[in-house]
């Protein structure tokens, strides 16, 4: 084996492609310069079908929990009621950012590999005061590999509640449809390292009428994160209050052209077509997986792991093939593996992935499993060709 080779099936940060990477390396320029509100106006203009946004998105330096963070930091004043879904750990992150800038916050606790259903959404937000000021959802719960219904808990968010309707796409949105208006969305959030193929250190933040309308009239103190300096220094002068990643933004530029050469629809297409073949090939060779098909994310697979730990798994598949794979997240420590496969990952490395599990699981256990998750996903992408 090659010693410089390396392959990240991590649920993020993920693999950069060389275009990418060879925009990111152009000439910096000076982000008071006349060029950077043409590049910046250029990524928020374009970035807007893919979060199916009317409006601009906005860039921030950060990490995906910086866009989290600015979401609840806008809008949450001092006891305002607000509900956040917790269906795994990044929900849970999502509750303890609003319980620190001081919300009464109610949690509807989901079993974690589970989503959340509009029904148990309905049930629950009729069982409280009136007056919630927003409600969190996750879209992609990274730590379980669900994908929670989001237009259908929108709906019943707006019918029930006059609260904003936050979700958390960090882990999913560059691989899956949004509508935000059709949807009920008032704010969506991403980060740079998931499904949208760059490196760590973009967060973007789409923000819709009403949410703009609330974020203005919002005294919560903030500074960096304030996105009313965001929103007003882009309509005003097209760039960022604080210094931007220039060179990241550039890379994004570079992403938003290699969506649009594969169109966006065939972006969607690909990332369903290597969740099935994940799931199927790991199905052939008898190993559980955390969530149903029917509840599965697009972007990441939960795998449980009963006769070989996942600690030692990860392990091999790191020492013996150069393969890294998530693990599982506080309660689910030691008891999963997760395999991301969003943003530049095709069917051949699906194929890879697969059959370094069947060679770790024939050292590991002596099961003769040679083969068939690779036939089985094979047999899948051959349905898709």
């Amino acid at each position: 084996m090659l010693l410089d080779q390396h392959y990240l099936f991590a649920p993020g940060p993920t693999p950069i492609p060389d275009r990418v990477k060879s925009a990111m390396n152009q000439p910096m320029i000076a982000h008071r310069s006349q060029e950077f509100p043409k590049l910046l106006e250029d990524v928020s203009t374009r970035l807007m079908p893919v979060f199916g946004s009317e409006n601009p998105v906005t860039v921030l330096a950060g990490s995906g929990t910086s866009a989290l963070e600015a979401a609840a930091a806008n809008v949450i004043e001092a006891n305002d009621n607000v509900v956040v879904i917790v269906a795994g750990a990044f929900g849970d992150r999502f509750a303890a950012i609003c319980e620190t800038f001081g919300a009464n916050v109610h949690r509807l606790n989901i079993e974690w590999g589970n989503t959340c259903k509009p029904e148990q959404l309905e049930e629950f937000l009729q069982s409280l005061p009136n007056d919630i000021k927003a409600v969190f959802a996750t879209y992609c719960e990274t730590s379980t590999s669900i994908l929670n219904p989001i237009k259908d808990l929108g709906a019943v968010v707006k019918r029930l509640t006059n609260a904003l309707y936050i979700v958390d796409g960090v882990s999913c949105i560059g691989a899956v449809p949004v509508d935000m208006k059709g949807w009920n969305i008032d704010i969506l959030v991403a980060g740079s390292q998931k499904a949208l193929m760059l490196p760590p250190g973009l967060a973007f933040v789409a923000i819709s009428d009403m949410a703009r309308e609330v974020i203005r009239n919002c005294k919560a103190q903030r500074f960096y994160l304030d996105l009313n300096r965001y929103l007003a220094s882009y309509e005003t002068e097209k760039s960022t209050p604080f210094t931007p990643a220039v060179s990241l933004i550039y890379g994004a530029q570079e992403v938003c052209n290699m969506f649009e050469e594969e169109g966006f629809e065939n972006v969607i297409k690909r990332h369903q077509l290597l969740k099935t073949m994940t799931r199927e090939g790991l199905k052939a060779i008898e190993i559980p997986l955390l969530t149903s098909d029917e509840d599965a994310s697009p972007t990441v697979t939960a795998v449980r792991t009963l006769d070989a730990p996942s600690k030692q798994m990860k392990k091999m598949l790191k020492d013996k093939f150069a393969i890294t794979v998530g693990g599982g997240q506080k309660k689910l420590k030691g008891e999963i593996f997760r395999i991301g496969h969003m943003g530049y990952c095709t069917p051949f490395d699906i194929i890879k992935v697969l059959g370094s599990i069947e060679m770790t699981l024939k050292f590991l256990q002596g099961t003769n499993v040679l083969g068939k998750a690779v036939k089985r996903a094979e047999e899948v992408w051959m349905d898709h060709v």
